[in-house]
């Protein structure tokens, strides 16, 4: 409704889904032909993908250029874009064919931010998302960033049946139990955070300890303390064993990276504004 009163077209797109990806291609193409309609001159239109790092418009670009190639039966060698975790890993405009008859390409180009960003909470926006690299903000601040989110979004209620869970520990304890060999492969493997059982263990470590917090998560003060709390009981969630700043950074790039890969639940940084 938003985009509708800005006039502006809006179209959600996932390069991960083919048939969405299809959908968006047919809507890409009845757009080009209204421009033919109004006088637009020539066979060929050309689209350009533009927008801030790292959040995939080279992914979007290759998935358009593969499902167009499929559905118009061309042959031959495809080409792709470079794509990369990595902010600034496209350096040059690219073109890719993504339809024939009517000829449509699309640009892929770097990605662009204003020359000076100003404020600290637009800097870690950026930085968490991954427009931008986290040693601008520092990943042990970005991880705290992260938590005040979580913690004031609705988002760690779904994790009351973990809060329950101390099978999800016991595991870890029965490692004693096995030879010096197997304790050790077991031990690599309890340590890998991306497990199903140290990821619910942290979803349950967050969720008891923002819903048994009873300070006032809108005062800056309380928020904090909260946060150091959860920095706290994360440690041995991931069953990080270093302290100091080198346990913290650990603890920070194990949350970043399940925050990143959608573990720990999915955040609007910025609500669309709302129509007066």
């Amino acid at each position: 409704m938003y985009f509708n009163q800005e006039r502006s077209l809006a179209f959600g797109v996932n390069a991960h889904n083919k048939e969405n990806i299809r959908e968006f291609l047919n809507f890409l193409q009845a757009r080009a032909g209204e421009l033919l309609k109004t006088g637009h001159s020539g066979e060929t239109i050309i689209l350009m993908l533009v927008g801030i790092p790292n959040v995939g418009k080279s992914a979007l670009a290759n998935a358009l250029h593969q499902v167009g190639r499929i559905s118009a039966l061309e042959k031959g060698k495809s080409k792709h874009a470079t794509v990369s975790p990595q902010p600034g890993e496209t350096k040059n405009i690219s073109s890719l064919k993504i339809a024939s008859h009517l000829n449509i390409y699309v640009l892929d180009t770097p990605g662009i931010l204003p020359p000076e960003i100003f404020g600290d909470e637009l800097c870690s926006k950026l930085a968490l998302i991954g427009a931008i690299r986290d040693c601008i903000v520092g990943k042990n601040d970005l991880a705290h960033y992260f938590l005040a989110v979580l913690n004031l979004s609705q988002e760690y209620k779904k994790w009351l049946k973990f809060s329950a869970m101390e099978n999800v520990r016991s595991s870890i304890y029965q490692e004693e139990e096995l030879s010096e060999s197997s304790h050790m492969d077991k031990r690599q493997y309890a340590t890998d955070h991306t497990q199903d059982f140290i990821v619910n263990d942290v979803r349950r470590t967050l969720f008891e300890a923002v819903s048994t917090f009873s300070g006032d998560l809108e005062n800056d003060k309380y928020l904090e303390q909260l946060i150091e709390v959860e920095s706290r009981m994360l440690r041995n969630a991931f069953r990080i064993t270093q302290s100091g700043a080198d346990g913290h950074t650990k603890f920070a790039i194990k949350l970043l990276d399940l925050c990143r890969t959608g573990r720990l639940g999915h955040y609007v940084l910025d609500d669309i504004p709302r129509i007066s």
